[in-house]
């Protein structure tokens, strides 16, 4: 992680850990468990007045459905649908039998996306690997690359060769649909290959005590340029969306919206905009929520979402996807298609390309 980008999100744990108010002490009993998790959600979760939610309304709903009968599977129910509220896929309860998860975000909206249609239509079932990145160049010399997870480590070897191949190429296609989020420290660095000088792509707020809006100042969040020498790519991008794109895919969608000669094509994004953080109740179930706010470089929360760029809306259907025909994937292709090669064919290239 680079120092500047370590500094702050280091600072937000040790911040958030010292502003968190002292916690009463709960029973381990039904009631006691529910009460120590809807508390934990109240003084923490950072998302209640972006999404106006009347916490104290919820709480009472499912807080009258625990009786003395309650079976600890039946908590972990009645638990689960309360979090559900949030509608937040950042947020899980996890016990030793189940992990409860919002689905919704994501399974009421299209798909826009398959990857067996990617892998035999467009790349041929024959494409380079590396870094969990599939690159290849596709028909009519536009470069392409489908980045599954923020979970794979990319390494700065791995992007080099992915643009030296790839260099005569009238664009560049980054795939991020499907990508349910991981590493942050891999979006800064992919921004890194884009960019010539430092620059703030976001802000992160941190809680500074219980209360829904008790925030800090926003803190900006630099991105730097990939060090000398490695290959850069300087030619237009797009950005390929959809719904199930969460998390730290939806941070990096964020981010290179904001940047010069990139448009984003296909689906809203699927949010997650927040840092995740841990928390247990006393039988040991441990919740995970959204505790940090992080805003856009124009101050508006991402948590529910990236829009694409203007007239770029563009949605691929089951149908025709079975039958071969991705029409997100071929938009971009007939936006890149036009611009010329950066150097004819057979012909050296453009040393500062590469520098």
């Amino acid at each position: 992680m680079k120092p500047k980008i370590f500094f702050i999100y280091t600072s937000f744990i040790i911040l958030f850990l010292a502003s968190c108010h002292e916690s009463p002490t709960y029973s381990n009993t039904m009631l006691g468990n529910f009460d120590a998790l809807t508390d934990i959600i109240d003084s923490r979760y950072c998302f209640f007045n972006d999404k106006d939610i009347d916490w104290d309304e919820v709480v009472l709903k499912y807080r009258n459905q625990i009786t003395s009968e309650t079976s600890t599977e039946e908590l972990f129910l009645i638990c689960s649908s309360l979090l559900d509220e949030l509608k937040d896929g950042h947020v899980n309860l996890s016990s030793k039998f189940s992990t409860s998860y919002y689905r919704n975000w994501w399974s009421d909206y299209p798909q826009d996306f398959n990857l067996r249609t990617l892998e035999q239509y467009y790349l041929d079932f024959d494409w380079y690997t590396t870094s969990g990145i599939m690159y290849k160049q596709l028909h009519d010399e536009v470069a392409y690359m489908y980045y599954p997870s923020f979970s794979n480590v990319i390494s700065e070897n791995s992007l080099d060769y992915i643009f030296a191949l790839m260099a005569n190429s009238r664009g560049l296609i980054i795939d991020v649909r499907n990508n349910g989020g991981g590493l942050l420290t891999n979006i800064n660095t992919l921004i890194g290959r884009f960019i010539e000088e430092p620059i703030t792509g976001g802000y992160i707020l941190h809680k500074t005590g219980p209360g829904h809006n008790d925030f800090s100042e926003p803190y900006p969040i630099t991105y730097e340029p990939s060090p000398k020498g490695r290959v850069k790519w300087r030619g237009e991008i797009v950005v390929l969306t959809n719904r199930s794109c969460f998390s730290a895919a939806n941070n990096f969608v964020s981010v290179m919206k904001g940047l010069p000669n990139v448009k984003i094509v296909g689906a809203k994004t699927g949010g997650g905009g927040g840092m995740p953080f841990t928390s247990e109740l006393p039988n040991g179930w441990s919740v995970r929520f959204s505790a940090c706010p992080i805003l856009n470089n124009n101050y508006e929360v991402i948590e529910d979402g990236i829009e694409p760029s203007p007239d770029c809306e563009i949605h691929a259907w089951e149908d025709e996807l079975a039958q071969g025909y991705d029409a997100i994937l071929e938009y971009a292709i007939d936006m890149l298609k036009k611009n010329p090669l950066p150097f004819p064919p057979g012909e050296p290239g453009d040393e500062e390309q590469n520098n």
